[in-house]
């Protein structure tokens, strides 16, 4: 069986992938949805690689067999038992993919820092509430110098963090690329209790002005909750910049 080792990791690799990317939209979790293209192509190729791989190897079989036939010694051939390691990872994703980032991954990222930024925004879609991603909102609630989330209802959905004093949450995550440039966005909750951490929720209600703006006491921007409404994950967990 170990003659078949390489192949079998690369059949187990591109599985792994094909499953994520082709067959779920599991891959959301990872990377942006524009690299699924690439992730299909690099499963299949992985997959093709693997039984090509295990047929050259089957074909070598046969022909060490015929050898050992003709010379009267055996010749053993065998790998590391160690690199069966390497087929754990390709396992974990295919049987238990990983969730997405959550609370733990916004907790690690220091609090960010409002830079000098200020301007006039677009006006705002008519009508209440109006659906916004807490990008939108923390842009708008810091950085808008002609106020025009002032009096507006807004609607936006995230997952719930907590401070050690209580204080709770509506995050969100941002991706350039994948997961792995994760950078974080938060909306500080008020007039409502807090959900269970890393629960989703869509929260609708009121800009709660805090600070100057662009000043650090503006971050996080602040949200007085009309309601809070428990939702499942979206498939795409994460905001685009």
């Amino acid at each position: 069986m170990r003659r078949y080792g390489p192949a079998v990791l690369l059949l187990l690799t591109g599985a792994a992938i094909l499953r994520i990317s082709l067959f779920s939209e599991l891959y959301l979790r990872y990377v942006q949805s524009g690299l699924r293209p690439y992730l299909v192509l690099s499963g299949v190729a992985l997959v093709l690689l693997g039984v090509a791989s295990g047929a050259v190897r089957w074909r070598g079989r046969h022909a060490d067999e015929e050898h050992e036939h003709g010379d009267g010694h055996d010749h053993v051939h065998s790998g590391p038992r160690p690199a069966w390691l390497l087929a754990l990872p390709a396992l974990a994703l295919l049987l238990f993919p990983p969730p997405a980032l959550g609370s733990y991954s916004a907790g690690r990222e220091a609090a960010q820092q409002a830079a000098q930024g200020i301007g006039t925004f677009p006006a705002l879609p008519s009508g209440d509430p109006v659906e916004l991603t807490l990008g939108e909102f923390s842009s708008r609630a810091i950085y808008d110098s002609g106020r025009s989330l002032k009096g507006r209802t807004v609607r936006m959905t995230g997952f719930v963090t907590q401070d050690d004093d209580g204080t709770w949450y509506v995050t969100r995550l941002y991706v350039n690329c994948c997961a792995a440039d994760a950078t974080t966005s938060k909306v500080e909750i008020r007039g409502e209790d807090a959900p269970p951490t890393d629960a989703w929720v869509t929260v609708t209600g009121t800009w709660h002005p805090t600070g100057a703006l662009g000043s650090d006491e503006a971050w996080p921007p602040v949200l007085d909750a009309g309601s809070v409404r428990r939702v499942k994950q979206p498939a795409d967990p994460y905001e685009k910049r």
